[in-house]
């Protein structure tokens, strides 16, 4: 006589998957929205703090201009101007534009060079302990003192003078916040590499660098003020060009629209880049389910 062994059959809910993608797609989307809006709120504060320091001042209105200036300077034509409001776009927008690529030299450079060395001090302590007291070294000198020794190395108006000095400015905090990252990979999934016979190259690449993206990207979003504050740096001292090059200029020449303008738009595109970072963030820690390093 032959026995046939009970069969059992799992009921799974079609629908669970779909629901859970929905789900997820409705709290990317919260977050997205949230970052909006707080980019939102940032540029309404900061538009309104520099009102309130333009009207409690007692600075000139020749010489202080304030968020309706700048607009009308550069969306409204003025008869009265030599320049029309279409004119004065392109001069500020190229500096703008010219600012910007070399803040991108200065984030790229200091971003790759900051991973590099966080993997290799992560895998050496003996390359750690040799290039770490010189990176503090170089933390603790103010840049404006040792930025004539770069210029004269990498010659001035250069672009290795711009990729040096903003890599300097990126370099550190991005270096701290990786490193942080790389130290708080998960101990039992250490301990698994190593058991499987993985050395530390499989463990750098298979649990700590995956495990340090929310401090990758928290290192990325500060490191966007810094680039620019960086290409500022590298342009009012070495090459001259873009809005680090003209705000001497414009001052010496009496033109506060100008300066005031130049001024307002390329911080404006900070704060849009630093919250463009921020999104970003949120969308691949959403689909790699993975939290925000609150840092």
């Amino acid at each position: 006589m032959s026995t046939t062994a009970p069969t059992t059959s799992a009921t799974v809910d079609p629908n669970a998957g779909a629901a859970l993608a929905k789900a997820r797609s409705k709290a990317l989307a919260a977050s997205v929205g949230r970052s909006v809006l707080n980019t939102v709120i940032t540029l309404v504060i900061v538009v309104l703090a520099w009102q309130a320091i333009i009207s409690f001042s007692s600075i000139s209105e020749y010489v202080a201009k304030g968020p309706v200036d700048v607009w009308n300077y550069l969306f409204v034509t003025d008869p009265d101007r030599s320049t029309t409001a279409a004119e004065n776009r392109e001069l500020l927008f190229g500096l703008v534009g010219t600012s910007l690529k070399d803040s991108a030299i200065g984030f790229v450079v200091g971003m790759v060079t900051a991973v590099v060395l966080a993997m290799l001090f992560n895998l050496s302590k003996a390359v750690e302990a040799g290039v770490m007291p010189l990176a503090l070294l170089l933390r603790s000198i103010p840049l404006v003192s040792i930025a004539p020794v770069i210029i004269l190395i990498t010659g001035r108006g250069t672009t290795a003078s711009v990729a040096v000095i903003g890599t300097i400015v990126v370099l550190f905090p991005a270096l701290a916040n990786v490193l942080f990252g790389l130290s708080r990979a998960s101990k039992e999934s250490l301990d698994l590499i190593r058991v499987y016979g993985g050395g530390p190259v499989q463990a750098l690449t298979k649990v700590a660098i995956p495990g340090a993206l929310p401090s990758l990207f928290a290192a990325a979003r500060v490191s966007v003020p810094g680039a620019v504050t960086g290409a500022l740096l590298a342009e009012w001292l070495s090459t001259g060009q873009g809005v680090g090059g003209q705000i001497v200029k414009f001052n010496a020449a009496a033109q506060f629209d100008n300066l005031w303008a130049s001024v307002a738009i390329i911080t404006v595109v900070t704060l849009l880049l630093y919250n463009l970072v921020q999104v970003v963030e949120t969308v691949v820690l959403n689909r790699m389910a993975m939290s925000q390093a609150e840092l």
